[in-house]
């Protein structure tokens, strides 16, 4: 039963960056939550409308130094902090903080891969035990139940939501699998970085990270574990792209079908596995996905079509990379945590143009 009276004050560490923001518009018209503490050390002191004009207006608390948070009057947390931070603050954090962490800082269940591919040992290794995986559709019940829910990245949300269910179906060759990702530069954080400048990414594609991104590993743990398999045994081919337009991500999954299964099959389960989800939309047959159909929402559009190579087929997948990628998702997993309607916050229809 879903609790729909019961009020709860939340803090947004890292609240001036992108997912911070993100957090802010949506739990502004969230009937269940007040926007009590917002941390942003290098604009400490500053009122919201200073930061960020948009959400000026609506009595929010100005932005603090985490030293100087009093997490008295808190009861969940959502974490925007750069990967590493967020460990040692989490483990300071009083144990009855609820905490929605949108870094990688728990989403690789392995110390000696997160290790790996993040350049340093794992600083909390005890909450990392305890973490759920925060991939709303398919884990819900462990979220329901936890403390610290560690968000997936904006890339493994979408991929997983393709592939997870054909993948755990059996109807797939999960030894074949061909992602395509592209982004656009939101997901690389609103830090001043050269190639997401307007004269460098602007009327321009390009692919980055090629066999290198982080978001590889965490999407082989959670393939894996759909069909029982070691994630040291589990490789994908992922090669993401930066897109010059603010938001929005679409993946490209190319599958090999495994013997005897058509892409019907793929259609149906998909329709088996996302018939009841209020996020999650199988398009009509031959539709194509695209990210203008979720800008702005917390949706996720999928199809798949039969590839020209026998045997092959093409899953599509588009959400808007900060609402159902970031700061959305986390929002739907803070309502599981505390019992409230899923759906709370984040109703709004998608943005078009």
């Amino acid at each position: 039963m879903t609790n729909t009276t019961h009020k709860i004050n939340a803090g947004i560490l890292g609240a001036s960056g992108y997912t911070g923001a993100e957090a802010m518009r949506l739990l502004l018209r969230h009937p269940n939550v007040e926007i009590k503490l917002l941390t942003a050390d290098r604009k400490a002191g500053q009122p919201v409308e200073d930061v960020y004009p948009h959400l000026g207006g609506y009595g929010l608390p100005d932005m603090i130094a985490v030293e100087e948070a009093d997490w008295n009057d808190v009861d969940v947390v959502f974490c925007g902090l750069p990967h590493g931070t967020t460990q040692e603050i989490i483990a300071t954090l009083p144990a009855n903080v609820k905490v929605v962490d949108l870094s990688a800082d728990f989403r690789i269940e392995d110390p000696d891969t997160y290790a790996e591919w993040y350049g340093h040992e794992h600083r909390a290794l005890d909450l990392q035990k305890k973490a759920a995986y925060g991939l709303t559709e398919l884990n819900r019940e462990k979220i329901s139940s936890s403390r610290l829910v560690a968000c997936p990245g904006c890339y493994p949300t979408a991929v997983l939501l393709a592939l997870v269910p054909l993948a755990a179906a059996g109807l797939v060759d999960t030894d074949d699998l061909v992602i395509d990702a592209k982004s656009g530069v939101t997901g690389a954080g609103r830090g001043l970085k050269q190639n997401t400048l307007f004269s460098e990414a602007g009327e321009g594609l390009s692919p980055y990270s090629i066999s290198k991104h982080r978001h590889a590993p965490e999407i082989e743990q959670e393939i894996a574990k759909a069909i029982g398999r070691a994630p040291a045994d589990m490789r994908v081919n992922f090669v993401p792209h930066l897109v010059p337009m603010s938001r929005g991500e679409l993946i490209t999954a190319h599958v090999r079908l495994s013997e005897g299964k058509t892409v019907d099959d793929l259609r149906d389960e998909f329709a088996k596995a996302y018939k009841d989800e209020p996020f999650v939309r199988l398009l009509k047959e031959g539709a194509i996905p695209q990210t203008q159909m979720v800008r702005g929402s917390n949706n996720c559009v999928i199809n798949v079509f039969e590839d020209r190579i026998p045997g092959r087929a093409t899953v599509i997948a588009a959400i808007d990379n900060l609402v159902k990628g970031s700061s959305g998702q986390a929002v739907q997993n803070m309502n599981l945590m505390f019992g409230f309607e899923e759906t709370l916050g984040l109703e709004q229809a998608p943005l078009f143009p």
